[in-house]
Order: structure tokens, then C-alpha cells, then sequence
């Protein structure tokens, strides 16, 4: 379909309402998979559709499961309030990022369309009672819905009419099929459904047959990542681990990557090291850690944040570690370049798993001959004079500073756990031990390594680039003049008059 034939938004019969909130979020046309299921959807049809993440998925079901909710609400008879949609997600995170979505779209029609997101564990009497209130459409993980399921608090065997089923390839895999399966007991016999998801593999199959009735399949005739003049995409070999850090380090130090930037590893263990190999340098990175959320994402490495959650304006992906799969590099890639926004992914790898690339690399190419991921132009004996500060740096994290940051944000959470707040109310001298217990320190940081002496930029990034650098010291004359100033009453008095009217003259 040519681009002055594509479907816009005003001629898919939608409400005003939700016409003036599509505007209102800056989308000028439809997406791909939005211009093809939205028509499909509001006729009533089943539909499984594969689209790349970041292309619009979310909005291709919520767009038509609130026009189906408005029209049924303004021509139907009145009946009874009821959650009449169903959105099941893998991820509390995604559950909390659909709910966001749905209600942008209904912020025009709040009073006809309330949603409820009941994926968090730790609030279980607050989403009973807002279930009582029948909200129209409920969002969750299969778990959270199946325990309302059970209790009773809530009941949609007479009422759901629409479920949605997004990243349905990660359910299964999350290990909720056994959830899935009791879940669907509870509904009716009858119901319209949308699997959404970024691959189509033997879970997706199987979960068609258990949800989908004569579904219209929609796999988009596009790449699964934008194209080369959205998101550029590079490989580095490194001949070494050693290198890999050497390489991370100028990038990040010399400001050659900008912006915000996910980096990605294969354990958890490396993130920790890699977070406080880079904390020696002084550069801020923090750790999302799996640990401690539900039990489904310890099943998958790739759970968290290579799926589904939308990073706002990730300049940057890097790969320090290469995806075990080829379809967790998609997932990866795909937190950048979103929304016509530019990005670049850059994956390291070693000599040894250039095997592996190349499965990465037929997936992505498909029917294009030509080379995806391009080489990445460094010259590695240029930053040779930063070895041995990576040197430095990674003799200093060792298994047992790894061990003790972990241990040190589990003990921050213990600390600023809301759940554990009338416990150590109870318990106060378990509070005190655990604020009193030993001070951790993981890493001993060097603040020398976090200034870049100009003789280590190398020659043909002088000028190009400006490294981080070390704030000048005032001298002690420098420091007593000011702290006299500050200390001198008529000096440092700051005084704004009042300003006084003039006042009218008497007649």
C-alpha cells in the first residue's frame, strides 16, 4: 500500500474522544501494525499479530478494545458495570506500562472507561477493593488474575467479551502455562482475543490453539528492527575479557557514546562486576538487579529489561556480552532506536563466538545479502594507555566485592521496604543491627582514575572530544578570601527593596 493510500486514524471510524488523545500523544498517522489490526479488531475478528517491538503493538489492541467499550457503552442497553477486557502481560513492569498507555488513549473518556492494573503481589487488599468497583478493563500477569480468579474478587464468566494477550511469547516461558490454563476455565465460552507478540515460535502455536478461534494472522512484511538509517548497528572484536573493559572504558571516558545507554550482560554476576569496574572511573551506573522481584523473571535472564519495558530516549545499546540467542540480540536492540527516534547498538565479541555471531547475523540479514552488523572502526593501540588504569580497576573487584554490593542493596531494600516497615516497628533492635551491622565497602574507589589526563586522549580524538575532567582546586588564599566574604554581614547581605506603588493623588 503506497503511502498516499495508507489508513489514517480519521477514517477508521474511532471515537472523537479518542481521535483528540492520539493527537494529543503526537501520532500524526498509524503504524504499520496499527493502519492493518485496528480495522480487523473493530470488525469483531480474532487476530494474532507479529510486529517488531517498538512498533506500536500496545496501541494496535488498546485503540479498538476502547472504541468496542465506547460504542458498546453509547448504542447497547444499559446493563450492569462490569470488566468487560482483559489484558494479560509476563511482567508487573509491562502490566504497569499497558495501564499507562490505555489510559493516555481514554483521558477523554475517564468517566465511561476506568482501568485497573492488579499485577503487584504486595498490594493484594487494595486491587480487591478496587475490583469491587468493576472497573472496565483489568490488567495483570496470569498469576495475579488466576488469585483474584480463585477468591472471587473477581468474576468474568458472564462478562469479559475482549482478551488481549500481549509479548505472548514470553508467557510460557515465564512459566506461567500451568496459570494460563486454570485462568482460561474461568472465562466464557464465547470472547474476542488478540495474541500480540515480537517472534512467533512453538509457544505462540500453542497458545493460539488454547485462546484464538479462526484468528486472522498478521506477520507484517518487515525487518524485526528498524532500518539502517534509524538504528545502526556495529560489531567490535576484542581479542580479550581484558579488552572488552579496556574498550568500555574509552568509550564511556572519552564520551564517544552519549546519551543514555543500556548496557547488557549474560549474568548477573557480570553486571556487578562491570558496575564497579566502572564506578573506579567515576562514572554513574546503576545495576537492575533480578533478585528480588517475582519468582517467573528468575526463570529468564533476558526477563527485566530486554523485553517489552520502553526505556524513554536510549541513545545507546551495548552488548558486552553477546546474546545467547539470536532472538534475545532483538530483543536487546530493540530498546533503541523507538519511535523514529535514532540509535546505535554496538555488540563486543571474541574470536571464539564469531560462530554464534553469524547465526545472529542470517537471522537479521534474512533476504538482504548484505552485512547488518558493520565493524566498528577503533583502533585498539590507541587506548593503550589506558590499560593499565582498566588493569588497576579490575584487579580491585574481586568475588568477594561483587558478593558484598549484592549484599549491600539487598540490606538497602530490607531498609526501605514498605512491607517490612511494621516489622521493624515491632522489632526495633532488628532494625538497629541491620542499620549498625558492618559498613560494606565493595570497591576501594581511586578518585585519581576518574580525571583523564590530556597525554592519554589519543592523537586523533585531541580536540574531538572532552574527556571528563577533574574539577580545579581553589587555593588556601583562593578559599580564605571566600569564606570571609560569606562571613562579612555588609558583604554577603542580600537585599531586594520593596517596590512601593505611588499612590493616587487626593482629588
Amino acid at each position: 500500500m503506497e503511502d498516499s493510500e495508507a489508513l489514517g486514524f480519521e477514517h477508521m471510524g474511532l471515537d472523537p474522544r479518542l481521535l483528540q488523545a492520539v493527537t494529543d500523544m503526537g501520532w500524526s498517522r498509524p503504524t504499520l501494525i496499527q493502519e492493518k489490526a485496528i480495522p480487523l479488531a473493530l470488525e469483531g475478528k480474532d487476530l494474532l499479530a507479529r510486529a517488531r517491538t517498538g512498533s506500536g503493538k500496545t496501541a494496535a489492541y488498546a485503540i479498538p478494545m476502547l472504541q468496542l467499550l465506547l460504542h458498546r457503552k453509547a448504542t447497547g442497553p444499559v446493563v450492569e458495570q462490569a470488566v468487560r477486557s482483559l489484558v494479560l502481560v509476563p511482567t508487573k513492569e509491562l502490566a504497569r506500562q499497558a495501564q499507562s498507555m490505555i489510559q493516555q488513549l481514554a483521558t477523554y473518556c475517564a468517566r465511561d472507561v476506568r482501568v485497573a492494573n492488579v499485577s503487584a503481589a504486595e498490594d493484594s487488599a487494595s486491587q480487591r477493593a478496587v475490583l469491587m468497583e468493576k472497573p472496565d478493563v483489568v490488567v495483570g500477569t496470569p498469576s495475579r488474575i488466576l488469585s483474584h480468579l480463585q477468591q472471587d474478587s473477581l468474576k468474568l464468566r458472564d462478562s469479559l467479551e475482549l482478551l488481549v494477550v500481549d509479548e505472548a511469547d514470553l508467557l510460557f516461558s515465564f512459566g506461567f502455562e500451568e496459570e494460563l490454563k486454570s485462568l482460561l476455565c474461568h472465562l466464557p465460552r464465547i470472547y474476542q482475543a488478540f495474541l500480540m507478540s515480537a517472534t512467533f515460535n512453538e509457544d505462540v502455536q500453542a497458545l493460539k490453539e488454547l485462546v484464538l478461534h479462526n484468528p486472522v494472522t498478521l506477520k507484517l512484511q518487515e525487518s524485526q528492527l528498524p532500518g539502517p538509517d534509524q538504528l545502526q548497528q556495529f560489531q567490535v572484536v576484542c581479542e580479550t575479557e581484558e579488552d572488552k573493559f579496556l574498550l568500555l572504558y574509552a568509550l564511556l571516558k572519552l564520551s564517544l557514546i552519549r546519551g543514555k545507554s543500556l548496557l547488557f550482560v549474560n549474568t548477573l554476576e557480570r553486571s556487578y562486576r562491570l558496575r564497579l569496574f566502572l564506578e573506579q572511573f567515576s562514572i554513574p551506573t546503576c545495576v537492575l538487579n533480578g533478585e528480588l522481584p517475582l519468582r517467573s523473571r528468575a526463570s529468564d535472564p533476558e526477563a527485566g529489561v530486554a523485553r517489552g519495558i520502553d526505556f524513554h530516549h536510549v541513545s545507546a545499546v551495548l552488548n558486552f556480552d553477546l546474546p545467547p540467542t539470536p532472538e534475545a540480540y532483538i530483543h536487546r536492540a530493540g530498546r533503541t532506536a523507538r519511535a523514529n527516534n535514532p540509535g546505535i547498538v554496538l555488540t563486543f565479541v571474541l574470536p571464539t563466538e564469531q560462530s554464534h555471531l553469524g547465526k545472529i547475523e542470517e537471522l537479521l540479514s534474512g533476504e538482504n545479502s548484505g552485512p547488518i552488523l558493520l565493524p566498528y572502526q577503533f583502533r585498539m593501540e590507541e587506548i593503550e594507555g589506558f590499560r593499565y588504569r582498566c588493569r588497576d580497576a579490575m584487579r580491585s573487584v574481586t568475588k568477594q566485592a561483587i558478593r558484598e554490593a549484592r549484599l549491600k542493596e539487598i540490606k538497602e531494600e530490607l531498609l526501605h521496604s514498605e512491607k517490612l516497615k511494621t516489622y521493624f516497628e515491632d522489632n526495633p533492635r532488628d532494625l538497629q543491627l541491620l542499620r549498625h551491622d558492618l559498613p560494606l565497602h565493595p570497591a576501594v574507589v581511586k578518585p585519581h582514575l576518574g580525571h583523564v589526563p590530556d597525554y592519554l586522549v589519543p592523537p586523533a580524538l585531541r580536540g574531538l572530544v572532552r574527556p571528563h575532567k577533574k574539577r580545579k582546586k581553589l587555593s588556601s588564599s583562593c578559599r580564605k578570601a571566600r569564606r570571609a566574604k560569606s562571613q562579612n554581614p555588609l558583604r554577603s547581605f542580600k537585599h531586594k527593596g520593596k517596590k512601593f506603588r505611588p499612590t493616587a493623588k487626593p482629588s
